[in-house]
């Protein structure tokens, strides 16, 4: 399950407005809030102000920090109190694990923001311009492809078979009472149900403005990351170059711990 989150900006003043100074008088002088994503208009009478949708793991932060706090305690009790090589075997095996269960767990993040999506997976940090992303899609994992075939997975966005079977149920009950008038939990089928789990739970679009039915998490993020790719793609503020940057602070501790592993083994 993932949760978006939104990153907090600076919000403006409520006061009054200040009547503007006559030209050659002398008055404070300032730096206005800014923050990422933010977007400001000179010269107008009101400021948009927008900020980066986050979309991370519920799930997986729960069970790194899970982790952590059961490793970190077996290995520092080791540390403590073992004797001969066992201290610094638990030195190596906290080096080599605790960064990448962080990896894995707690860093990925998906950014979303106007002009560009930034996705951090567990050893790589990508900045991906909406202008430069092809499509977003989601089959048995979430991924983001480029305009020259590239592909990026969204560890942040795992796909959760489990939900979407629960989303299609809601679809197949809904679908039912729509079409029957019955309760398809008593009446145990309705159309639709395959295609329904395939496209994780969505139905299309119905006349009237009627509410669909609940959409698994992750089916419902990736949603979200359409709609802002298709109304943002073509402005010029979301070109550019895709970058690539390698985690070597998860990279360097994991192969330091790893070769002092391997060495303490090698020694016996």
């Amino acid at each position: 399950m993932t949760t978006p989150e939104h990153q907090p900006s600076d919000p403006e003043p409520s006061g009054p407005a200040t009547p503007a100074e006559p030209a050659g008088s002398a008055g404070p002088t300032g730096s206005s809030p800014s923050s990422e994503g933010s977007k400001g208009t000179e010269g107008s009478g009101a400021t948009q102000v927008s900020a980066d949708r986050v979309h991370r793991s519920n799930p997986g932060i729960a069970g790194g920090v899970l982790m952590i706090g059961v490793t970190g305690w077996m290995c520092v009790d080791a540390m403590i109190s073992g004797e001969g090589r066992a201290p610094w075997l638990a030195l190596a095996v906290l080096l080599f694990i605790v960064p990448l269960v962080v990896a894995y767990t707690l860093l990925p993040a998906v950014h979303a923001g106007e002009d560009r999506l930034r996705v951090r997976n567990p050893f790589r940090i990508v900045e991906l311009p909406w202008g430069r992303i092809a499509s977003l899609r989601s089959g048995y994992s979430s991924e983001v492809v480029t305009d020259d075939g590239t592909t990026y997975q969204l560890w942040a966005l795992p796909v959760s078979l489990r939900a979407r079977k629960r989303a299609a149920r809601q679809e197949m009950r809904a679908a039912g009472e729509r079409a029957h008038g019955v309760d398809v939990r008593a009446a145990g089928r309705a159309p639709g149900v395959g295609d329904a789990f395939r496209r994780g739970g969505a139905t299309a679009p119905r006349a009237g403005g009627a509410e669909r039915p609940e959409r698994a998490p992750t089916d419902r993020a990736m949603d979200e990351l359409r709609e802002l790719h298709e109304k943002r793609r073509g402005e010029r503020s979301a070109q550019g170059e895709v970058t690539v940057r390698w985690a070597y602070e998860i990279m360097a501790p994991t192969l330091a711990g790893a070769i002092l592993l391997a060495v303490l083994l090698a020694v016996g």
